[in-house]
Formats: structure tokens, sequence, C-alpha cells
């Protein structure tokens, strides 16, 4: 059987993938890539931040994993009083749990019970923690936002102090250390990853917290689990989709593919296929704004949602020869998704984020941690879908993807972008599987995005240059509001996939928009 490990980090899939060769399994591996590219990419991802699984064991129903956290107890409404919008960055955008490391913790005990041998924490956290205390290269998308970022985030003391090359934004090339996160990975491989929340690391981040004046507390975070979530699934011509619901946006990434699948000819040119995409996109987000929020907050299933007569419905809302006016509001998003298979066949879909870019800018200084900036996207209008409210989780723009297709073939997806992620998504699936285009160039081929996304606060559609020469005049003269971007632009996202085939061969690519790396062996 073959092994493939993807992440938008090189060291990140080199971390991953070494797990796979000792014979660890797809969760364990995901865990020591995740903890690596946390230190790898601060500014995307971390202990602080959250994270959505997808496993898939052969032959099994996928199991999703919710591992985003809720607003903190005195996260009220009343909090912030005479404030229009939660603000962004400060203390008072460090508002929800950081769920990620519980998410962990419960991927393990999953796999425990389905019979798989874990390895022990030391040995996940290994090149994690080399890499905090040696330090890392600093790569062009951290020096970019640390660039983009630091007249926000540098009056913030804890944040300059780490972050800073001598109240100086961080340049390309020169080295980042981090040595206190390396100790906190040692804490949690020692203690367990439960004294993140309920331990000596719980009190000391809940302590800071309060001290620095988020309304995060010791009980919320005593109080948080990671929790099993919902998994929604869908057939189209080419086989079964599946990604994860309530709170993210795992139903938009289904309808649009879904709305394609029943309009796609074989016939189409590339500017067809595109402009059915993006009309599909907009039918499937204008759903996702009125329907998704905390899952007890969501009126009925989701499923439905994917019904014939609603996907008709879609369908009959697009005009072939017609742009729908946009835009819509947008959400932003710094995230890293990876991708895996084990010896086993064993697949996940991982995606891990601290929302923004540094997330809320708070750091922990005892644990060189950052923490996640997720509650911004709640509302503070009485009567939202999303009003802020404590136990709460806010919409996510997460959401990791997984193919099973009628051949046997199996393929983890997934990318970062905040709005686009489905985007991308759909762009990635749809040249792979309607187009027979090969897995890297699928991923690697000039891509559009509608609406704002990373380091962007523009709504209207862009394309790489590349795509913009080949089809641009004709989306044009459909109505698509346009922008055109360099080719391989980090505003794209950083995209990845791992497909498993039925002989126990694999395949891995990652995007070079980032600094990624895509690993398959078979034996």
């Amino acid at each position: 059987m073959g092994i493939a490990f993807t992440a938008p980090h090189s060291k990140a899939a080199q971390a991953g993938m070494e797990i796979l060769r000792q014979g660890g399994n797809a969760v364990d591996a995901m865990i020591a890539g995740a903890a690596a590219v946390s230190v790898l990419y601060p500014h995307m991802t971390g202990l602080g931040g959250d994270g959505f699984w997808l496993i898939q064991r052969p032959g099994e129903a996928p199991f999703a994993l919710d591992a985003s956290g809720f607003a903190g107890e005195k996260a009220t409404l009343n909090f912030y009083q005479g404030e229009e919008v939660i603000p962004s960055r400060g203390p008072k955008a460090a508002i929800t749990v950081g769920g990620a490391v519980g998410g962990w913790q419960v991927a393990r005990t999953w796999a425990e019970a389905a019979g798989m041998r874990s390895l022990p924490l030391e040995t996940l956290f290994a090149e994690a923690i080399r890499y905090a205390e040696e330090g890392i290269e600093v790569s062009e998308s951290l020096a970019e936002a640390s660039k983009m970022t630091f007249a926000d985030l540098s009056k913030f003391d804890d944040f300059s102090d780490l972050f800073s090359d001598q109240g100086h934004p961080l340049q390309k090339g020169e080295t980042f250390l981090n040595p206190a996160l390396s100790r906190l990975l040692k804490t949690l491989a020692k203690n367990g990853l439960s004294d993140f929340y309920q331990g000596s690391v719980g009190r000391t981040i809940a302590s800071h917290l309060q001290a620095v004046g988020s309304p995060l507390t010791s009980a919320d975070l005593q109080n948080y689990r990671a929790q099993p979530m919902e998994v929604l699934k869908h057939e189209i011509s080419h086989g079964w989709l599946f990604n994860v619901g309530a709170p993210t946006q795992g139903l938009a990434s289904i309808l649009i593919l879904a709305i394609y699948d029943r309009l796609y000819q074989a016939d189409w040119n590339e500017a067809q296929s595109v402009h059915y995409l993006i009309e599909a996109i907009k039918q499937a987000f204008l759903i996702r704004d009125r329907v998704i929020a905390d899952p007890s907050r969501v009126e009925g299933e989701l499923q439905p949602y994917l019904s014939e007569e609603q996907l008709q419905a879609c369908i009959a809302a697009i005009d072939p020869d017609k742009a729908l006016a946009w835009p819509q509001i947008a959400e932003p998003g710094d995230t890293v998704w990876m991708g895996c298979v084990d010896r086993d066949g064993t697949m996940v879909s991982y995606i891990q984020s601290l929302y923004w870019e540094f997330g809320s800018g708070v750091v922990i200084p005892a644990f060189g941690l950052l923490w996640n900036n997720r509650g911004t996207s709640f509302s503070l209008q009485p009567g939202h879908r999303n009003v802020l409210q404590p136990g709460m989780k806010p919409f996510h723009t997460l959401n990791p993807a997984f193919c099973e297709f009628r051949d046997g073939r199996r393929m983890a997806y997934g990318t970062m972008g905040g709005e686009g992620q489905p985007q991308t998504q759909a762009a990635l699936f749809s040249r792979y599987a309607y187009q027979n285009a090969d897995l890297a160039e699928a991923i690697s081929d000039a891509r559009w995005l509608l609406g704002r996304t990373w380091g962007d606060q523009q709504h209207d559609l862009k394309l790489e240059e590349s795509l913009f020469e080949r089809v641009g005049d004709v989306l044009q003269s459909l109505g698509h509001s346009m922008q055109c971007l360099p080719d391989l632009s980090e505003r794209m996202g950083h995209a990845g996939a791992v497909v498993a085939y039925p002989s126990g061969a694999c395949s891995a690519a990652s995007d070079p928009r980032s600094n990624g790396g895509a690993f398959a062996e078979y034996s």
C-alpha cells in the first residue's frame, strides 16, 4: 500500500510523511504535520486556532470532527456595548476557545478506538519542537503577512516582542525562533493534550487572556471538548462528495459541484465551464449565507438543501448568457489545509486556522502562542443568525473536502482562502474529474476568485493572468466585473490533494502558490 502527505509548507509535509514512514497512522501523521505547520506558518495557523477533520477508512462512512471553539461565558453583547462590530485585533478579538488541540486529542481517541496504533506525542511533535528551537527561515508568505499587519499588530507588546525584527516586520530569508512554543509542545507531550484546557497550560493561558482583557475564562477552557459532527454527502455523476456541516460552509462546497454536475456538458469550452461554476458559486453562497450558523441555530437539517428540488431551483436561477449581479458580503480568512493517506488506506482531509493572518494578535508569552480571532465572525445585532452569545460558535469558512469516485479512487482535497475555499475546491475538482487534468495541473493552473479573500478587500471577480487571457473577453461580455492578477497569486489560496487508487498506489500534489510539499510512496 502507498502513503502520501501534502501540506502548504514542504517541511510540514515532511514531518507528516516521516510519521507515515515509521508506520504511524493517518491521524498521527496529520497531528505531526499540524504541529509543524503551526511553527512554520505562524501567520496562518497555530495551537490557539481551530480545526475540522474528515477521516475515512476504506469501506467505511467518513467520520467528521468539529474542533472549533465557542464564545466565552463573558463574551456578551454588553461586553461590546457602544461598539458596532467586534474588534478584529487585540484582546476583544480573542473571544472564542481555540479548539485545534482538542481536535488532535479526540481524533487520536477515535483512531485508537478503531484499532489504530498511536505513536507517542513526543514522536509526533519532534520536528515541530526542532523547528521552534532551531528556527525557521521566514518565507515570503510570512514576510508579506508581517509587513501587511505590522501597523495594526506591532502596538501589542507581546506580539511585537515575538513577531518583529527589532521593531520592524519580519524579513524573507531571516531566521525566526519561538523557543517558548517548543516548551508548550514538550509540556503537552509529557502531560497529555488535555493539559491545554484542563491543566496547568490551560490555567496559564486563561490567566494571561484575562489579564490583557479577553472575556475568555479558565472555565471556558476547562469546559471545551471537540465534538463529532454532521457529514454531508451527495451523489454526482463521478461518485460521492463529502464535506462537513454547520458551522462551516461545507454545504456550499458540495452545492457548487452538485449544481455544476447537473449542468455540465462535455462540449463546453473553458469560458462556459468557468461561467457556470461562478454562477453555481453565487447560488450556493446565497443559501449558505441564509442558513449556516451555530448548529443549534440551524433550522432543520442541511441535507435537504442538496435535494433535487433545491438544486433545480438553483439551476433555474442561472442565466447561461448573463452573470448574476454581485457582490454579497464576503469572509476573509487565513488557513492551512493538509491531506494524507496511510498504509491501511485511511485518509484524512484536515483544515486548521487562526482566521485572519496572525489571528487576534494576542500572544501568550509563556508559550509563544497566538490566539485566534474567529469570534469576529459574530454579529452584534440582536436577532442576527450569527449574533454573539456565550457558548455559541460563529460561522466558519473552514471546510475539508473528500470524494469517493465510482472507479474506486478516493480523494482528500482542500485549500486556504476564506471565501475562496469552496471556489478553489470546485476549480481543482472540476478540472481533475470532468476535464481529466493531471492532479498537479488541476491545482497549479490559473484560477479565479469571486469576492474577498486573504489580503484583499475587493469583491469582484479576479482571474489570474493566464486564465484572463483565455476567457476574460467572454466573461466580460456576460457581465462579469473582473480584475486581472499575476499568475500563481497567493490570493488564490494554497490548495492540495491526495488521491488513493484501488491498486493501493497513491498520488499527491501541492500548490505552487505556497511553500508546499507533496510526497507519495508505494511499496
